[in-house]
Protein backbone atom coordinates (compact mmCIF):
# COMPACT_ATOMS: atom_id res chain seq x y z
CA UNK A 1 0.00 0.00 0.00
CA UNK A 2 2.67 2.57 0.55
CA UNK A 3 4.45 1.76 -1.94
CA UNK A 4 1.37 2.83 -4.49
CA UNK A 5 0.72 5.75 -2.59
CA UNK A 6 4.86 6.62 -3.11
CA UNK A 7 4.41 5.88 -6.87
CA UNK A 8 0.93 8.06 -7.23
CA UNK A 9 2.50 10.95 -5.57
CA UNK A 10 6.17 10.82 -7.28
CA UNK A 11 3.56 10.29 -10.63
CA UNK A 12 2.23 13.72 -9.43
CA UNK A 13 4.84 15.77 -8.58
CA UNK A 14 6.49 14.44 -12.34
CA UNK A 15 3.84 16.46 -13.78
CA UNK A 16 3.86 19.28 -11.33
CA UNK A 17 5.11 22.33 -13.86
CA UNK A 18 6.24 25.47 -12.50
CA UNK A 19 4.72 27.24 -15.68
CA UNK A 20 1.33 28.75 -14.89
CA UNK A 21 -1.62 27.74 -17.26
CA UNK A 22 -4.04 30.29 -18.17
CA UNK A 23 -7.46 30.33 -20.24
CA UNK A 24 -10.11 33.07 -21.01
CA UNK A 25 -11.69 32.51 -17.90
CA UNK A 26 -8.77 33.84 -15.47
CA UNK A 27 -6.45 35.59 -17.81
CA UNK A 28 -7.53 38.70 -16.48
CA UNK A 29 -7.97 38.24 -12.88
CA UNK A 30 -4.00 36.49 -12.91
CA UNK A 31 -1.94 38.66 -15.23
CA UNK A 32 -2.35 41.32 -13.03
CA UNK A 33 -0.69 39.47 -9.85
CA UNK A 34 2.12 39.87 -12.13
CA UNK A 35 4.68 42.76 -11.80
CA UNK A 36 6.83 41.09 -14.71
CA UNK A 37 5.40 37.52 -16.98
CA UNK A 38 6.69 36.13 -19.59
CA UNK A 39 3.43 33.93 -21.98
CA UNK A 40 3.62 31.66 -24.31
CA UNK A 41 0.42 31.72 -26.97
CA UNK A 42 0.94 28.34 -27.89
CA UNK A 43 -1.11 25.38 -30.25
CA UNK A 44 -0.90 21.49 -29.02
CA UNK A 45 0.34 20.12 -32.22
CA UNK A 46 3.38 22.44 -33.12
CA UNK A 47 6.16 21.15 -33.57
CA UNK A 48 8.07 24.67 -32.53
CA UNK A 49 6.11 24.85 -29.52
CA UNK A 50 6.62 21.21 -29.03
CA UNK A 51 10.65 21.91 -29.13
CA UNK A 52 10.29 24.85 -27.29
CA UNK A 53 8.51 23.60 -24.35
CA UNK A 54 11.16 21.58 -21.93
CA UNK A 55 13.53 24.80 -22.33
CA UNK A 56 10.40 26.71 -21.19
CA UNK A 57 9.55 24.67 -18.49
CA UNK A 58 13.65 24.42 -16.78
CA UNK A 59 13.76 28.25 -17.17
CA UNK A 60 10.38 28.74 -15.41
CA UNK A 61 12.15 26.51 -12.95
CA UNK A 62 14.89 27.76 -12.14
CA UNK A 63 13.29 31.85 -12.10
CA UNK A 64 10.76 30.57 -9.55
CA UNK A 65 10.24 33.60 -7.29
CA UNK A 66 11.57 36.00 -9.72
CA UNK A 67 9.79 35.65 -12.91
CA UNK A 68 6.52 33.55 -13.65
CA UNK A 69 6.02 32.41 -16.70
CA UNK A 70 2.96 31.05 -18.30
CA UNK A 71 1.01 29.59 -20.78
CA UNK A 72 -2.13 29.68 -23.17
CA UNK A 73 -3.63 27.47 -25.30
CA UNK A 74 -4.86 28.90 -28.31
CA UNK A 75 -6.60 25.76 -29.47
CA UNK A 76 -8.80 26.56 -26.55
CA UNK A 77 -8.81 29.88 -25.53
CA UNK A 78 -9.43 31.89 -28.63
CA UNK A 79 -10.99 35.01 -26.84
CA UNK A 80 -7.63 35.94 -25.53
CA UNK A 81 -5.31 34.73 -28.34
CA UNK A 82 -7.35 36.92 -31.05
CA UNK A 83 -7.16 39.92 -28.07
CA UNK A 84 -3.45 39.85 -28.86
CA UNK A 85 -3.12 39.19 -32.06
CA UNK A 86 -1.83 35.96 -31.74
CA UNK A 87 -1.82 34.57 -35.52
CA UNK A 88 1.41 32.14 -35.06
CA UNK A 89 2.58 30.04 -32.58
CA UNK A 90 4.82 29.87 -30.56
CA UNK A 91 3.83 33.66 -29.75
CA UNK A 92 5.78 35.09 -26.67
CA UNK A 93 4.65 38.07 -24.84
CA UNK A 94 6.01 40.11 -21.64
CA UNK A 95 3.76 41.94 -19.45
CA UNK A 96 4.27 44.32 -16.87
CA UNK A 97 1.84 45.00 -14.32
CA UNK A 98 -1.02 43.53 -16.19
CA UNK A 99 -0.36 45.25 -19.33
CA UNK A 100 1.00 44.07 -22.63
CA UNK A 101 4.17 45.23 -22.72
CA UNK A 102 5.92 43.83 -26.18
CA UNK A 103 6.73 40.85 -28.10
CA UNK A 104 9.81 38.63 -26.43
CA UNK A 105 12.55 38.59 -28.82
CA UNK A 106 15.04 36.86 -26.99
CA UNK A 107 16.79 33.36 -26.89
CA UNK A 108 14.44 30.35 -26.79
CA UNK A 109 16.67 27.84 -24.80
CA UNK A 110 16.68 28.09 -20.81
CA UNK A 111 19.66 29.96 -20.35
CA UNK A 112 18.78 32.49 -23.20
CA UNK A 113 15.59 32.60 -21.15
CA UNK A 114 16.70 33.08 -18.24
CA UNK A 115 19.72 35.87 -18.67
CA UNK A 116 16.98 37.63 -20.99
CA UNK A 117 14.20 38.02 -18.39
CA UNK A 118 16.82 38.51 -15.23
CA UNK A 119 17.60 41.71 -17.11
CA UNK A 120 14.01 42.25 -17.14
CA UNK A 121 13.42 42.12 -13.51
CA UNK A 122 13.88 43.98 -10.80
CA UNK A 123 15.39 48.14 -11.82
CA UNK A 124 16.88 49.45 -14.72
CA UNK A 125 19.76 49.96 -13.03
CA UNK A 126 20.94 48.49 -9.66
CA UNK A 127 21.57 50.80 -6.80
CA UNK A 128 24.86 50.03 -5.33
CA UNK A 129 25.86 51.25 -1.91
CA UNK A 130 28.88 49.08 -0.50
CA UNK A 131 31.83 48.17 -2.07
CA UNK A 132 31.28 44.63 -1.54
CA UNK A 133 27.75 45.18 -3.38
CA UNK A 134 30.33 46.88 -5.96
CA UNK A 135 32.53 43.39 -5.89
CA UNK A 136 29.93 41.09 -6.26
CA UNK A 137 28.13 43.60 -9.06
CA UNK A 138 31.07 43.53 -11.24
CA UNK A 139 32.73 39.97 -10.59
CA UNK A 140 29.47 38.37 -12.43
CA UNK A 141 29.73 36.11 -15.34
CA UNK A 142 28.67 39.11 -17.92
CA UNK A 143 29.90 42.60 -18.83
CA UNK A 144 28.75 45.12 -16.80
CA UNK A 145 28.09 49.21 -16.90
CA UNK A 146 28.41 51.13 -13.59
CA UNK A 147 27.43 54.73 -13.15
CA UNK A 148 29.39 56.77 -10.61
CA UNK A 149 27.39 60.24 -9.66
CA UNK A 150 27.65 62.06 -6.35
CA UNK A 151 24.14 63.64 -7.09
CA UNK A 152 21.81 61.12 -7.04
CA UNK A 153 19.56 64.04 -8.37
CA UNK A 154 21.86 65.17 -11.60
CA UNK A 155 21.19 65.20 -14.97
CA UNK A 156 23.90 63.31 -15.76
CA UNK A 157 22.15 60.23 -13.87
CA UNK A 158 18.95 60.76 -15.30
CA UNK A 159 20.72 60.65 -18.52
CA UNK A 160 22.64 57.04 -17.77
CA UNK A 161 19.39 55.74 -16.18
CA UNK A 162 17.40 56.46 -19.60
CA UNK A 163 20.77 54.81 -21.54
CA UNK A 164 20.30 51.74 -19.00
CA UNK A 165 16.65 51.87 -19.45
CA UNK A 166 17.17 51.75 -23.63
CA UNK A 167 19.59 48.76 -23.45
CA UNK A 168 18.56 46.74 -20.70
CA UNK A 169 18.05 43.68 -22.62
CA UNK A 170 21.23 43.50 -23.47
CA UNK A 171 23.47 44.54 -20.74
CA UNK A 172 23.79 44.84 -17.30
CA UNK A 173 23.61 48.56 -15.69
CA UNK A 174 24.27 49.46 -11.91
CA UNK A 175 25.10 53.00 -10.61
CA UNK A 176 26.12 54.43 -7.03
CA UNK A 177 26.08 57.28 -4.98
CA UNK A 178 29.08 55.68 -2.55
CA UNK A 179 31.70 58.70 -1.62
CA UNK A 180 34.44 56.01 -1.46
CA UNK A 181 33.30 54.29 -4.41
CA UNK A 182 33.81 57.44 -6.56
CA UNK A 183 36.80 58.65 -4.99
CA UNK A 184 38.24 54.79 -5.31
CA UNK A 185 37.93 55.47 -8.96
CA UNK A 186 38.84 58.78 -8.87
CA UNK A 187 35.56 60.72 -10.07
CA UNK A 188 34.97 64.30 -8.35
CA UNK A 189 31.78 64.70 -9.63
CA UNK A 190 30.41 61.87 -11.79
CA UNK A 191 31.80 59.24 -14.62
CA UNK A 192 31.12 55.73 -16.10
CA UNK A 193 32.52 52.56 -16.44
CA UNK A 194 31.88 49.58 -18.62
CA UNK A 195 34.06 46.78 -16.81
CA UNK A 196 34.66 43.28 -19.28
CA UNK A 197 33.67 39.70 -17.94
CA UNK A 198 36.48 38.79 -16.05
CA UNK A 199 36.86 35.62 -17.51
CA UNK A 200 37.94 37.34 -20.57
CA UNK A 201 41.03 39.33 -19.18
CA UNK A 202 43.72 39.57 -21.16
CA UNK A 203 47.10 41.42 -21.63
CA UNK A 204 46.17 42.69 -25.35
CA UNK A 205 43.21 45.34 -24.02
CA UNK A 206 42.15 46.99 -20.61
CA UNK A 207 39.86 44.71 -18.70
CA UNK A 208 37.82 48.23 -18.48
CA UNK A 209 36.92 51.38 -20.25
CA UNK A 210 36.04 54.73 -19.08
CA UNK A 211 33.33 57.00 -20.11
CA UNK A 212 35.13 60.27 -21.65
CA UNK A 213 32.45 62.89 -23.30
CA UNK A 214 32.33 66.06 -20.99
CA UNK A 215 28.40 66.02 -22.00
CA UNK A 216 26.55 62.88 -20.46
CA UNK A 217 23.62 62.34 -23.20
CA UNK A 218 21.66 59.03 -23.32
CA UNK A 219 22.96 58.75 -27.07
CA UNK A 220 26.44 59.04 -26.27
CA UNK A 221 26.46 56.87 -23.59
CA UNK A 222 24.76 53.59 -25.72
CA UNK A 223 26.90 54.73 -28.32
CA UNK A 224 29.95 54.01 -26.01
CA UNK A 225 28.45 50.77 -24.71
CA UNK A 226 27.88 49.66 -28.07
CA UNK A 227 31.49 50.70 -28.90
CA UNK A 228 32.90 48.82 -26.15
CA UNK A 229 31.25 46.24 -25.32
CA UNK A 230 32.49 43.46 -26.73
CA UNK A 231 36.34 44.22 -26.77
CA UNK A 232 38.61 43.27 -29.21
CA UNK A 233 37.84 39.28 -29.46
CA UNK A 234 34.29 38.45 -27.89
CA UNK A 235 33.09 34.96 -26.75
CA UNK A 236 30.23 34.59 -29.29
CA UNK A 237 27.66 32.75 -27.89
CA UNK A 238 23.86 31.96 -29.00
CA UNK A 239 23.12 35.50 -26.84
CA UNK A 240 25.02 37.83 -28.12
CA UNK A 241 25.34 36.39 -31.73
CA UNK A 242 22.85 38.87 -33.49
CA UNK A 243 24.80 41.93 -31.60
CA UNK A 244 28.23 40.65 -33.06
CA UNK A 245 27.13 39.18 -36.53
CA UNK A 246 25.91 41.44 -39.51
CA UNK A 247 29.65 43.35 -39.65
CA UNK A 248 33.06 42.06 -41.54
CA UNK A 249 33.93 39.38 -38.43
CA UNK A 250 36.52 36.52 -38.20
CA UNK A 251 35.71 33.93 -36.14
CA UNK A 252 37.65 31.73 -34.66
CA UNK A 253 35.66 27.93 -34.04
CA UNK A 254 37.33 25.44 -31.39
CA UNK A 255 36.25 23.73 -27.93
CA UNK A 256 35.59 27.13 -26.19
CA UNK A 257 34.08 26.44 -22.86
CA UNK A 258 35.06 28.80 -20.32
CA UNK A 259 32.44 26.77 -17.48
CA UNK A 260 34.43 23.21 -17.79
CA UNK A 261 37.96 24.92 -19.53
CA UNK A 262 38.61 28.56 -19.41
CA UNK A 263 42.24 28.32 -19.20
CA UNK A 264 42.42 26.07 -23.04
CA UNK A 265 39.37 28.77 -24.14
CA UNK A 266 41.69 31.38 -23.74
CA UNK A 267 44.83 29.99 -24.47
CA UNK A 268 43.25 29.88 -28.06
CA UNK A 269 41.85 32.92 -27.76
CA UNK A 270 44.90 34.90 -26.62
CA UNK A 271 46.51 33.59 -30.21
CA UNK A 272 43.99 35.03 -31.73
CA UNK A 273 44.03 38.61 -30.07
CA UNK A 274 47.98 39.06 -30.64
CA UNK A 275 47.61 38.81 -34.18
CA UNK A 276 44.23 40.62 -34.17
CA UNK A 277 45.72 43.76 -32.15
CA UNK A 278 48.67 43.92 -34.99
CA UNK A 279 46.47 44.73 -38.10
CA UNK A 280 44.16 46.62 -35.47
CA UNK A 281 46.55 48.84 -34.75
CA UNK A 282 47.56 49.07 -38.08
CA UNK A 283 43.72 50.51 -38.81
CA UNK A 284 42.15 47.17 -40.53
CA UNK A 285 39.02 47.25 -39.96
CA UNK A 286 37.47 43.85 -39.07
CA UNK A 287 36.11 42.49 -36.04
CA UNK A 288 37.02 39.70 -34.28
CA UNK A 289 35.83 36.35 -32.02
CA UNK A 290 35.91 33.28 -30.95
CA UNK A 291 32.84 30.57 -30.81
CA UNK A 292 32.34 27.32 -29.74
CA UNK A 293 32.82 24.96 -33.15
CA UNK A 294 29.62 22.60 -32.05
CA UNK A 295 27.70 24.98 -31.06
CA UNK A 296 27.69 27.14 -34.32
CA UNK A 297 28.43 23.80 -36.78
CA UNK A 298 25.91 25.47 -39.15
CA UNK A 299 28.19 28.43 -39.00
CA UNK A 300 30.69 26.18 -39.98
CA UNK A 301 28.29 24.40 -42.92
CA UNK A 302 28.04 27.53 -44.76
CA UNK A 303 32.33 27.12 -45.32
CA UNK A 304 32.25 23.45 -45.91
CA UNK A 305 34.09 22.41 -42.82
CA UNK A 306 31.59 20.91 -40.83
CA UNK A 307 33.57 17.89 -40.36
CA UNK A 308 36.66 19.59 -39.02
CA UNK A 309 37.95 17.85 -36.19
CA UNK A 310 41.09 18.08 -33.83
CA UNK A 311 42.16 21.05 -31.59
CA UNK A 312 43.15 23.54 -33.86
CA UNK A 313 40.93 26.60 -34.27
CA UNK A 314 39.36 26.82 -37.73
CA UNK A 315 39.06 30.25 -39.13
CA UNK A 316 36.70 31.56 -41.40
CA UNK A 317 36.07 35.44 -42.52
CA UNK A 318 32.41 36.49 -43.50
CA UNK A 319 31.99 40.08 -44.45
CA UNK A 320 28.65 42.20 -44.26
CA UNK A 321 27.99 41.39 -47.59
CA UNK A 322 28.18 37.87 -47.22
CA UNK A 323 31.30 37.17 -49.05
CA UNK A 324 33.38 34.47 -46.90
CA UNK A 325 36.79 33.65 -46.63
CA UNK A 326 38.38 30.15 -44.80
CA UNK A 327 41.97 29.33 -43.99
CA UNK A 328 43.10 27.03 -45.67
CA UNK A 329 46.69 26.57 -43.47
CA UNK A 330 46.42 25.25 -40.33
CA UNK A 331 46.70 27.65 -37.01
CA UNK A 332 50.08 27.36 -36.01
CA UNK A 333 50.68 28.03 -32.56
CA UNK A 334 53.08 31.14 -33.32
CA UNK A 335 50.10 32.78 -35.12
CA UNK A 336 52.19 33.00 -38.07
CA UNK A 337 49.65 30.99 -40.22
CA UNK A 338 46.52 33.84 -39.07
CA UNK A 339 49.05 36.54 -39.76
CA UNK A 340 49.86 35.33 -43.34
CA UNK A 341 45.56 34.99 -43.63
CA UNK A 342 44.38 38.49 -42.70
CA UNK A 343 47.72 39.95 -44.43
CA UNK A 344 46.22 38.06 -47.60
CA UNK A 345 42.68 39.19 -47.28
CA UNK A 346 43.67 43.05 -46.86
CA UNK A 347 45.84 42.82 -49.75
CA UNK A 348 42.91 41.57 -51.53
CA UNK A 349 44.57 38.08 -52.47
CA UNK A 350 42.19 35.57 -50.88
CA UNK A 351 39.72 33.51 -52.85
CA UNK A 352 36.44 33.78 -52.09
CA UNK A 353 34.67 30.54 -51.04
CA UNK A 354 31.50 29.17 -52.49
CA UNK A 355 29.38 26.53 -51.70
CA UNK A 356 28.52 25.06 -55.15
CA UNK A 357 26.95 22.01 -56.80
CA UNK A 358 29.01 20.84 -59.78
CA UNK A 359 27.95 23.02 -62.94
CA UNK A 360 25.64 21.26 -65.22
CA UNK A 361 27.25 19.82 -68.66
CA UNK A 362 24.40 19.78 -70.12
CA UNK A 363 21.51 23.03 -69.31
CA UNK A 364 19.61 23.02 -72.21
CA UNK A 365 16.18 22.21 -70.40
CA UNK A 366 13.77 24.64 -70.56
CA UNK A 367 14.32 25.65 -66.72
CA UNK A 368 17.87 26.50 -66.34
CA UNK A 369 19.39 24.82 -63.34
CA UNK A 370 21.68 27.43 -61.78
CA UNK A 371 24.24 27.00 -58.80
CA UNK A 372 26.75 29.13 -57.54
CA UNK A 373 28.99 29.07 -59.53
CA UNK A 374 27.09 30.21 -63.01
CA UNK A 375 24.91 32.32 -61.39
CA UNK A 376 26.43 35.17 -62.28
CA UNK A 377 26.58 33.98 -66.05
CA UNK A 378 23.30 33.45 -66.44
CA UNK A 379 21.64 35.90 -63.99
CA UNK A 380 23.59 38.52 -64.39
CA UNK A 381 23.21 38.67 -67.53
CA UNK A 382 22.39 41.92 -68.84
CA UNK A 383 20.76 41.38 -72.63
CA UNK A 384 18.22 39.28 -70.78
CA UNK A 385 15.42 38.86 -68.02
CA UNK A 386 15.59 36.50 -65.20
CA UNK A 387 12.89 34.50 -63.31
CA UNK A 388 14.44 32.08 -60.90
CA UNK A 389 12.98 29.75 -58.00
CA UNK A 390 15.16 29.32 -55.04
CA UNK A 391 13.65 25.68 -53.54
CA UNK A 392 14.68 22.82 -51.70
CA UNK A 393 14.74 19.19 -52.75
CA UNK A 394 12.54 18.21 -49.60
CA UNK A 395 10.17 21.58 -49.81
CA UNK A 396 6.59 20.38 -50.42
CA UNK A 397 5.19 23.24 -52.49
CA UNK A 398 8.33 23.08 -54.33
CA UNK A 399 7.55 19.44 -55.53
CA UNK A 400 4.23 20.84 -56.28
CA UNK A 401 5.42 24.21 -58.32
CA UNK A 402 8.15 21.98 -60.25
CA UNK A 403 5.38 20.80 -63.28
CA UNK A 404 3.66 24.31 -63.33
CA UNK A 405 7.21 26.16 -63.69
CA UNK A 406 8.60 23.40 -66.55
CA UNK A 407 5.71 24.24 -68.06
CA UNK A 408 5.91 27.74 -67.96
CA UNK A 409 9.86 27.27 -68.95
CA UNK A 410 8.08 25.03 -72.00
CA UNK A 411 5.88 27.77 -72.92
CA UNK A 412 8.73 30.21 -72.96
CA UNK A 413 11.34 28.39 -74.92
CA UNK A 414 11.07 30.35 -77.77
CA UNK A 415 11.82 33.31 -76.20
CA UNK A 416 15.29 34.97 -76.75
CA UNK A 417 15.27 37.43 -74.34
CA UNK A 418 13.99 35.56 -70.96
CA UNK A 419 15.12 32.76 -68.80
CA UNK A 420 13.50 30.74 -66.24
CA UNK A 421 16.08 29.09 -64.08
CA UNK A 422 15.62 27.34 -60.43
CA UNK A 423 18.49 26.95 -57.87
CA UNK A 424 18.72 24.66 -55.07
CA UNK A 425 19.63 26.87 -52.33
CA UNK A 426 20.64 24.42 -49.76
CA UNK A 427 23.45 23.06 -52.17
CA UNK A 428 24.34 26.72 -53.56
CA UNK A 429 25.36 30.31 -51.81
CA UNK A 430 22.77 32.63 -52.49
CA UNK A 431 24.79 35.75 -53.72
CA UNK A 432 23.88 39.51 -52.55
CA UNK A 433 21.47 41.01 -53.11
CA UNK A 434 18.81 38.21 -53.16
CA UNK A 435 17.85 36.88 -49.83
CA UNK A 436 15.89 33.54 -49.24
CA UNK A 437 14.45 32.95 -45.88
CA UNK A 438 12.08 30.06 -47.43
CA UNK A 439 11.20 28.12 -50.06
CA UNK A 440 10.08 28.55 -52.79
CA UNK A 441 11.19 32.16 -53.24
CA UNK A 442 10.80 33.70 -56.63
CA UNK A 443 12.79 36.56 -57.87
CA UNK A 444 12.71 38.25 -61.06
CA UNK A 445 16.16 39.91 -62.25
CA UNK A 446 15.44 42.53 -64.98
CA UNK A 447 17.87 43.18 -68.14
CA UNK A 448 19.75 46.00 -67.38
CA UNK A 449 19.06 46.78 -63.48
CA UNK A 450 20.94 43.32 -62.42
CA UNK A 451 21.34 45.01 -58.77
CA UNK A 452 17.50 45.42 -58.14
CA UNK A 453 15.98 42.10 -58.37
CA UNK A 454 12.23 42.27 -57.64
CA UNK A 455 10.67 39.04 -55.04
CA UNK A 456 7.68 37.64 -56.87
CA UNK A 457 4.68 37.61 -54.41
CA UNK A 458 1.83 36.56 -57.12
CA UNK A 459 0.42 33.23 -57.49
CA UNK A 460 1.73 29.97 -58.53
CA UNK A 461 -0.07 28.83 -61.67
CA UNK A 462 1.31 29.32 -65.06
CA UNK A 463 -0.84 31.76 -66.23
CA UNK A 464 -0.41 34.34 -63.45
CA UNK A 465 3.32 33.88 -64.32
CA UNK A 466 2.93 34.59 -67.81
CA UNK A 467 0.79 38.06 -66.99
CA UNK A 468 3.21 39.19 -64.45
CA UNK A 469 6.01 38.69 -66.96
CA UNK A 470 4.16 40.44 -69.93
CA UNK A 471 4.03 43.44 -67.39
CA UNK A 472 7.62 43.41 -66.38
CA UNK A 473 9.66 41.86 -69.40
CA UNK A 474 12.02 44.31 -70.97
CA UNK A 475 10.90 42.58 -74.46
CA UNK A 476 7.17 41.47 -75.50
CA UNK A 477 6.96 38.27 -74.16
CA UNK A 478 6.74 35.15 -77.01
CA UNK A 479 4.55 32.44 -75.86
CA UNK A 480 4.23 29.40 -77.59
CA UNK A 481 1.17 27.49 -77.05
CA UNK A 482 0.64 23.79 -77.17
CA UNK A 483 -0.73 22.72 -80.30
CA UNK A 484 -2.32 19.59 -79.03
CA UNK A 485 -3.83 20.58 -76.00
CA UNK A 486 -6.64 21.36 -77.68
CA UNK A 487 -7.22 17.77 -78.97
CA UNK A 488 -6.59 16.12 -75.95
CA UNK A 489 -9.92 14.78 -73.39
CA UNK A 490 -9.07 16.67 -69.90
CA UNK A 491 -10.52 14.28 -67.46
CA UNK A 492 -11.92 16.16 -64.17
CA UNK A 493 -11.55 14.01 -61.04
CA UNK A 494 -13.16 15.01 -58.35
CA UNK A 495 -12.32 14.79 -54.57
CA UNK A 496 -13.64 11.11 -53.76
CA UNK A 497 -11.05 9.77 -57.02
CA UNK A 498 -14.21 8.07 -58.98
CA UNK A 499 -15.17 8.81 -62.48
CA UNK A 500 -16.82 6.02 -64.91
CA UNK A 501 -14.65 4.21 -67.09
CA UNK A 502 -15.00 2.21 -70.14
CA UNK A 503 -11.60 0.34 -70.39
CA UNK A 504 -8.85 -0.84 -69.08
CA UNK A 505 -6.41 1.66 -70.54
CA UNK A 506 -8.60 4.43 -69.58
CA UNK A 507 -8.84 3.19 -65.69
CA UNK A 508 -5.03 2.87 -65.56
CA UNK A 509 -4.62 6.51 -67.05
CA UNK A 510 -7.18 7.27 -64.33
CA UNK A 511 -5.61 5.89 -61.39
CA UNK A 512 -2.51 7.60 -61.91
CA UNK A 513 -3.97 10.73 -62.73
CA UNK A 514 -5.81 10.49 -59.17
CA UNK A 515 -2.44 9.80 -57.90
CA UNK A 516 -0.84 12.83 -58.81
CA UNK A 517 -3.31 14.83 -58.44
CA UNK A 518 -3.62 12.90 -54.85
CA UNK A 519 -0.33 13.83 -54.00
CA UNK A 520 -0.35 17.55 -55.36
CA UNK A 521 -3.64 18.45 -52.89
CA UNK A 522 -1.33 16.72 -49.76
CA UNK A 523 1.42 18.81 -50.60
CA UNK A 524 -0.55 21.78 -50.93
CA UNK A 525 -1.83 21.84 -47.59
CA UNK A 526 1.87 22.37 -46.40
CA UNK A 527 2.48 25.60 -45.24
CA UNK A 528 3.34 28.00 -47.64
CA UNK A 529 6.50 29.63 -46.80
CA UNK A 530 8.99 29.58 -43.49
CA UNK A 531 9.59 32.55 -42.02
CA UNK A 532 13.00 31.80 -40.28
CA UNK A 533 16.52 32.00 -41.84
CA UNK A 534 17.65 28.36 -40.71
CA UNK A 535 17.83 26.64 -43.95
CA UNK A 536 18.96 23.22 -43.52
CA UNK A 537 17.55 20.20 -44.13
CA UNK A 538 16.67 19.02 -40.43
CA UNK A 539 14.79 22.42 -40.04
CA UNK A 540 12.76 21.35 -42.63
CA UNK A 541 12.13 18.04 -41.38
CA UNK A 542 10.44 19.89 -38.24
CA UNK A 543 6.87 18.79 -37.42
CA UNK A 544 5.90 22.24 -38.69
CA UNK A 545 6.42 20.84 -42.23
CA UNK A 546 5.27 17.57 -41.99
CA UNK A 547 2.71 17.68 -38.98
CA UNK A 548 0.81 14.24 -38.10
CA UNK A 549 -2.09 15.80 -39.41
CA UNK A 550 -1.53 17.98 -42.48
CA UNK A 551 -4.23 20.07 -42.69
CA UNK A 552 -2.35 21.72 -39.51
CA UNK A 553 0.85 24.07 -39.32
CA UNK A 554 2.11 26.15 -37.08
CA UNK A 555 0.65 29.36 -39.07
Amino acid sequence: MLQVVLLTFLAIAAKASDVLEFTDDDFESRIGNHELILVEFFAPWCGHCKRLAPEYESAATRLKGIVSLAKVDCTANTNVCNKFGVSGYPTLKIFRDGEDSGAYDGPRTADGIVSHLKKQAGPTSVEIKTAADFEKFTGERDASVVGFFADGDSSAQAEFLKAASSLRDSYRFAHTNNKDLLQKHDFQGEGIILFRPPRLNNKFEESSVTFSEEKYTSGKIKKFIQDNIFGLCPHMTEDNKDQIKGKDLLVAYYDVDYEKNAKGSNYWRNRVMKVAKTFVDQGKKLNFAVANKNAFSQDLAEFGLETSTGELPVVCIKTAKGDKYAMQEEFSRDGKALEQFLQDYFDGNLKRYLKSEPVPENNDGPVKVLVAENFDEIVNDDSKDVLIEFYAPWCGHCKSLEPKYNELGEKLANDPNIVIAKMDATANDVPSPYEVRGFPTIFFSPAGNKQSPKKYEGSREVKDFIQYLKKEASQPLVVSEDENKSKKKKKKVGREGHCSVEDATAAMELYRLVEVQWEQETLSRLPAEDTHSDLSPSHYMNDQYWPEDLNEDCQ
